[in-house]
């Protein structure tokens, strides 16, 4: 049986995953994929505290370049994350003819295009099933099994951190800070959370995902990104009276030759399903012409999830490379570049959500209706929340039909300097 060489960059949390995955199943793998996957070296700056895992004699090293030069490995898997010395890294592989996995969202969502050149050139996979969802299968599915149809939109929660501060504020009525707290003593936010909470991570996956669905990959500094750091536990009461809860989502969609990308708190409705995904997961639904809605749950981080696609990745390429076929396969088309173009963050339209604090006197509210409708942006529905009847000013929440993001904001703008509302409104999409 032909063996194949792996050698992992990083061995924190996901590499140990990963390097555990590949000598525990090393058998079952060989049975199913008829190759033998061979863990050969492991490069970190600390090889000597344990991480759980019985490591070959041998296989750790300090120095991560010997590992891509080696030629006993034939796959180079990167845990290591961020942009610095793991750009440089995964760039040396391709240039050593080495296939790579990695699971590096940010990487790939700001210097992709670089690196899937430099593999179109060598000749070279890589595989990145792990950056998006962690053991969610959404990459492999936009690659392969959705391959034969045309993609319309993808809506995702993909911030386990994010979505679990937002299921305890609902479920417990507590505010942000409160929940960040617990996050992180749990393991669940880092230190500096912003990565997460201002949802810039969730911005890196979904241009990953735009970049698979539709060919263009948008530039990260285009996107509309906003988190929930701001979000107070009113409106996640208030929407919960709507019947909605609210998830940070990222929104992909196809308007012709337009394509939209953003990321920001939306009211999601009951009746979706992304509605019933609470705590640490993550979820993405696709929607696509032939195959209609679609959607990918489970666990979207972590060190056993996120080494299963890995690993899954690994094995993929490995069947390639024994059976000596074609091992090119872009990563990423391009078809779309050239030919779409990224929405303006104004133009896109959605329904509304507004929380408005309203000067208790006559005619306040119509103030604002009317220069709502003078902007072409109409309310759905409206109630004056229970208890505030005699406090100054009056909390008022609104829901609006569909309506342009740019005609929304002149309207606040306006609504903000005519007076009758008492502090700055609070706006949110509504999926």
């Amino acid at each position: 049986m032909k063996q194949i060489g792996v050698g992992i960059l990083g061995f924190g949390t996901v590499g140990a995953g990963v390097a555990e995955g590949l000598v525990k199943h090393r058998n079952l793998m060989a049975e199913r994929l008829g190759v033998d996957i061979v863990l050969r070296r492991i490069a970190d700056l600390d090889i000597v505290t344990p991480r759980g895992v019985d490591i070959p004699a041998g296989v750790l090293t300090t120095d991560a370049a010997s590992v891509v030069v080696d030629p006993s490995v034939d796959i180079v898997v990167e845990t290591i994350g961020g942009t610095g010395i793991a750009k440089k890294l995964v760039l040396d592989a391709i240039a050593a003819k080495k296939c790579v996995v990695t699971a590096n969202k940010k990487l790939l969502a700001e210097y992709g295009a670089e690196i899937f050149d430099a593999a179109e050139k060598s000749g070279v996979d890589i595989y990145f099933g792990a950056s998006v969802g962690g053991g969610i299968p959404i990459i492999r599915s936009l690659r392969e099994g959705l391959s034969g149809n045309e993609i319309e939109s993808i809506h995702g929660i993909l911030n386990g951190t994010c979505n679990y501060i937002l299921t305890r504020m609902e479920n417990e009525a507590l505010p942000f800070e409160t929940v960040l707290k617990d996050a992180q003593r749990l393991g669940y936010a880092e230190a500096n959370p912003s990565l997460d909470v201002d949802g810039f991570d969730t911005a890196h996956k979904a241009c990953i995902l735009a970049a698979l669905a539709f060919g263009f990959q948008p530039k990260l500094s285009q996107v509309q990104v906003e988190g929930i750091r701001d979000l107070g536990e009113d409106d996640v009461r208030y929407a919960a009276d709507f019947g909605y809860r609210i998830k940070l989502l990222a929104c992909i969609a196809r308007d012709g030759d337009e394509i939209e990308v953003g990321v920001h708190p939306t009211l999601v409705p009951k009746s979706h399903m992304l509605y019933n995904v609470n705590d640490a997961f993550n979820a993405a639904m696709v929607k696509a012409d032939m195959s209609d809605y679609t959607m990918y749950y489970g666990r979207g981080a972590g060190r056993a999830p996120t080494a299963s696609t890995v690993v899954g990745d690994i094995g993929d390429i490995a069947r390639n490379l024994a059976r000596g076929g074609a091992r090119y396969r872009r990563a990423v088309p391009t078809y779309g570049e050239g030919k779409m173009r990224l929405k303006a963050a104004g133009d896109i339209c959605s329904k509304f959500y507004i929380r408005f604090l309203v000067e208790d006197r006559p005619g306040a509210f119509g103030t604002i209706a009317s220069i709502l409708g003078r902007h072409s942006v109409s309310i759905s529905a409206a109630t004056q929340k229970a208890g505030s009847v005699g406090k100054e000013p009056v909390p008022v929440v609104a829901l609006t039909h569909r309506a342009k993001a740019a005609d929304l904001e002149a309207a606040l703008a306006e609504i903000k300097a005519s007076g009758v509302i008492g502090a700055d409104p609070v706006a949110l999409r509504v999926l």
